[in-house]
């Protein structure tokens, strides 16, 4: 019986990027009076919506102060490639006002002296990143300890993190408020995690963490510190070289919050990697933990401890799944046990970087549900 007073909940995927009605418009492009990503950086005023257009921007790096900005890609992807270029030592873009929006925008090749480099610095404010693409960065993207900032990500995608003998993580997020990650793809790792938060409240929903051939990341997901994380309707997967037989990792380095609590739920974990081994670690804690209707496929195992509410989890070989979903007749098909409400998937991950709603409750355990 679920019984436990659940402290996260599923929230709706935000809408796409409209303008405020009373924002200022800068234009950017070859063609327009500011040419320079940099130059709109430092003639920006809270509240104003900079219009980008398409095309390849080299070295051009700037930081983003002001409040309530809006940064939007015209006419195409705006591809921003540092080449060697980077903001105060820190990345790509740094960022640091309350309300910024941005959509769009390709963030390629971060490199920085102290190898941190990262598409987006986010530093402190709150910040809600859209369609877009972090590759091939020392870090995807990487936020600091701000206790009180709050990160939003939507159909972005994180890809082929290269850090010189050191951890890569395609997104790294410190101590702050508030992480929510919904409808993005995260892929090849480069020794680091896919994933690694130590936020105090994480709800990660409707995405596809797969490290694929030739991918070595480390842990698919990690919360080192706790906190609260909340695992819905996810696709996970880890490739025959990881770097770690563990998919996910809760409180490796210490709890932190007063609160812990992890709910996996819905989601699926394909693992490649040979042998029989636990796919989750939990660290010895005060901590809530409920495992319900995920969809194991391959070797390895969930494991469970007294005190963990536990429902259906069932397991099945990598031959017997159809790419990440269940066969039309798999005995598995409407075995899913109940669910809170908050708990209850209202979608499912549709590749690449976008969400499918369902047509009724989810009867299926794992991420995608039939019809």
């Amino acid at each position: 019986m679920l019984t436990r007073r659940h402290l996260l909940s599923a929230l709706a995927l935000s809408p796409s990027l409209p303008a405020r009605a009373d924002a200022r418009v800068l234009r950017v492009g070859p063609a327009e009076r500011i040419r320079s990503l940099a130059e709109a950086a430092s003639l920006a005023r809270d509240g104003d919506r900079i219009e980008v257009q398409a095309g390849d921007y080299v070295g051009d790096v700037a930081v983003w102060g002001r409040h309530r900005l809006q940064l939007v890609a015209v006419g195409g992807r705006v591809r921003l490639r540092a080449e060697g270029a980077h903001a105060r030592g820190k990345g790509i873009f740094v960022v640091s006002g309350e309300g910024v929006e941005i959509s769009g925008f390709d963030f390629i090749g971060a490199r920085v002296p102290d190898t941190n480099g990262a598409g987006i610095r986010f530093e402190r404010g709150s910040l809600t990143v859209r369609d877009c693409l972090f590759t091939r960065c020392e870090m995807g993207l990487l936020s600091n300890n701000d206790p009180a900032a709050q990160l939003t990500l939507e159909g972005c995608e994180f890809s082929h993190g290269h850090r010189v003998g050191r951890f890569s993580h395609l997104l790294y997020v410190g101590s702050i408020a508030s992480l929510s990650v919904s409808a993005c793809y995260f892929h090849h790792g480069e020794l680091g995690h896919l994933l690694k938060s130590r936020a105090a409240r994480n709800l990660v929903r409707y995405n596809r963490l797969s490290d694929e051939a030739g991918g070595s990341a480390s842990y698919e997901l990690e919360f080192p510190n706790g906190g609260q994380a909340l695992v819905l309707g996810n696709l996970i997967e880890q490739s025959p070289t990881t770097d770690n037989p563990l998919m996910i990792s809760f409180g490796a380095e210490g709890y932190r919050s007063p609160a812990q609590q992890l709910t996996l739920v819905h989601n699926t974990l394909v693992n490649r990697r040979p042998g029989d081994t636990a796919l989750l670690r939990v660290a010895h804690g005060t901590v809530a933990v409920g495992l319900h209707n995920n969809l194991i496929a391959g070797p390895g195992h969930l494991p469970a401890e007294a005190g963990w509410e536990l429902g259906p989890n069932p397991q099945l070989g990598l031959a017997d799944l159809q790419g990440y979903a269940l066969p039309p007749a798999s005995p598995l098909r409407g075995t899913a046990g109940p669910l809170p409400p908050d708990w209850r998937p209202t979608h499912q991950y549709l590749h690449p970087c976008r969400t499918q709603a369902l047509s009724g409750p989810a009867r299926d355990p794992g991420a995608l549900q039939q019809g």
